[in-house]
């Protein structure tokens, strides 16, 4: 086969001290199935961020991510408060009683929270929790105390207890759902997903599991009696690795398996687990693969269920965003090139086992947001800090930018997939592809990365694509970047002197900084015979988006 020519203008030099070549080899011609915007969903603990200065900045650089909706959770919509945001808490005192303990329904709060999705043109993916005061069987105490680090005694209060009144439980979900519906249209708020509670397998629910099953049978009989075509789906359940974990997902899908309750997706949760290794921070993928494949392959047991939707409503590097870096040294890689290196290998992993599994993989959810009016990069797990986003942001906005089939490919730096959930990437780095093709364009995300952070060779990627139309006689390149020196306002921060309060001028560089980046310009080329041959050094702890288009 020959391959086309590329132009000096279009190559980088390759980096003395970069590692071996790595050949990544994409057939545009063979699809593998549709790419979903998988995801495209996030969330996070703080309501009442949503509708501050940089929440609502955030929302919106959110929406734009994607031609398809983003959807977003969060905790605490039905928490009793003044709206006062705090950390890991919020509230919007939807629902309290009078003196004769008659309902009280107040939407003001949650339609801010709700509207600002909307306006954004992003979809909620409602949860429903945590419980109201008024409602709560233990009450006393209610607002949580959060510590960092955390004291989980002074956190778990009675906004986790079950009801003490399930009917009216069932009641404030239909109310909730016949307002929706009321105020945005039918429409709309059948596009959206409703989720039962938050991780009712640990201490967000002081609660059996049988308590927790009640619960979610009252909230889907309430919301299909206010808008019958809603989809509903839990239990939001903590990471299957775990045998007591693994055991709630069973019992709560049997549950709905032998009692026809309604289920319209399944969702839980999966969770990698970094630590401190020789002073440096290790990540712990294969913990967050162990999760997913377990997930699955519970799910894949149940005959009547393992075709439905599922969506992982957090998916994660660890489980704390509000636990900063300075107090949890482990969580120092939220703030460069490596979270967003994790998410690609993550993702790409997730991918592959849901092939594997057969299993119908709808929604990753990233749970990071931002922490409105904290310091610059304070180390929380977040996407944006004061309206600056953060390197992770980007590799989103790459995965916007891919559309249409996943299609084959295949990397000689690549591990197996068995050694991703088993072990993780800690031997050497994995240099592996993700690749998507519609009816103009070809798009590869090539990553470079391991667990353990440490500085490292670049690697010499040759990205050799095939299967281009061979009538396309002249192509587009555009390769986008994300790494130390690209798409990272991180290091334009930490080159400024870490500016506690950046001028005016300063913060316009880090904006500018924060979005993604082209490596070099974009350039035509000839083709022939539909083949490329493409060379460019990749860091450790980078990713490329090479863009072909015609």
């Amino acid at each position: 086969m020959r391959h086309f020519f590329v132009p000096v203008f279009c190559l980088l030099p390759l980096l003395a001290v970069a590692q071996q070549p790595v050949t990544v080899r994409v057939d545009a011609s063979q699809r593998i199935g549709p790419f979903k915007p998988s995801w495209a969903y996030f969330g996070y603990d703080e309501p009442n961020y949503t509708y501050a200065k940089d929440g609502k900045k955030l929302v919106g650089e959110l929406a734009a991510l994607s031609r398809a909706p983003v959807r977003i959770r969060t905790h605490n919509l039905l928490t009793t408060g003044d709206g006062t945001p705090g950390l890991k808490f919020g509230s919007t005192n939807a629902y309290t009683e009078d003196s004769s303990g008659k309902p009280v329904y107040d939407w003001t709060i949650v339609d801010k929270i709700i509207g600002t999705y909307l306006q954004a043109g992003a979809k909620p993916l409602v949860e429903l929790g945590f419980m109201p005061k008024a409602l709560s069987s233990k009450p006393e105490p209610y607002t949580p105390n959060f510590r960092t680090p955390a004291d989980f005694k002074e956190y778990y209060l009675g906004w986790s207890y079950p009801p003490k009144d399930y009917e009216k439980w069932g009641e404030l979900v239909y109310q909730l759902v016949k307002h929706s519906v009321e105020k945005y249209g039918k429409e709309e708020v059948q596009s959206w997903d409703w989720e039962v509670w938050n991780e009712p397998n640990i201490s967000y629910w002081h609660g059996t599991p049988e308590e927790y099953d009640k619960l979610y049978d009252y909230s889907a009989s309430a919301l299909k009696r206010a808008l019958p075509t809603a989809r509903i789906g839990g239990p939001g359940s903590t990471s299957p690795r775990s045998p007591k974990a693994a055991d709630f997902l069973r019992q709560f899908l049997q549950h709905c398996s032998d009692k026809k309750v309604p289920l319209d997706y399944i969702s839980f949760h999966a969770k990698g687990s970094p630590d401190v290794n020789g002073g440096h921070v290790r990540m712990g993928i294969s913990s967050q693969m162990k999760d997913v494949a377990t997930g699955f392959e519970i799910v894949r047991s149940f005959s009547k269920l393992q075709d439905l939707p599922i969506i992982l409503t957090e998916s994660d590097p660890e489980g704390c965003a509000a636990c900063s870096s300075q107090i949890n040294p482990a969580n120092a890689y939220r703030n460069g090139p490596l979270y967003p290196t994790y998410v690609a290998a993550a993702l790409n992993g997730m991918l592959q086992l849901a092939d594997r599994n057969r299993a119908n993989l709808q929604g990753i959810l990233t749970w990071a947001f931002e922490f409105e009016d904290k310091p610059y990069f304070a180390g929380y797990r977040d996407l944006a800090t004061n309206g600056v986003d953060k390197p992770v942001l980007n590799v989103f906005r790459i995965a916007g930018l891919m559309s249409g089939d996943r299609v084959n490919v295949s990397s000689d730096g690549a591990g197996s997939l068995d050694t991703l959930v088993n072990e993780g990437v800690r031997q050497k780095p994995v240099v592996d592809a993700l690749a998507t093709r519609s009816d103009r364009s070809l798009s590869v995300m090539v990553w470079n990365y391991q667990d353990d952070d440490v500085s490292g060779p670049a690697a010499n990627v040759d990205l050799k694509v095939a299967g281009v139309p061979a009538e396309a006689k002249r192509v587009l390149i555009h390769h986008y970047r994300i790494d130390n020196d690209h798409s990272n306002a991180y290091t334009v921060w930490k080159q400024m002197g870490s500016p506690e309060h950046p001028s005016a001028e300063e913060y316009a560089k880090l904006e500018t900084a924060g979005q993604l980046q082209l490596l070099e310009s974009p350039c035509w080329m000839r083709s022939e015979a539909g083949a490329a041959d493409l060379k460019f050094p990749l860091p450790l702890q980078g990713i490329s988006l090479v863009q072909i288009t015609w």
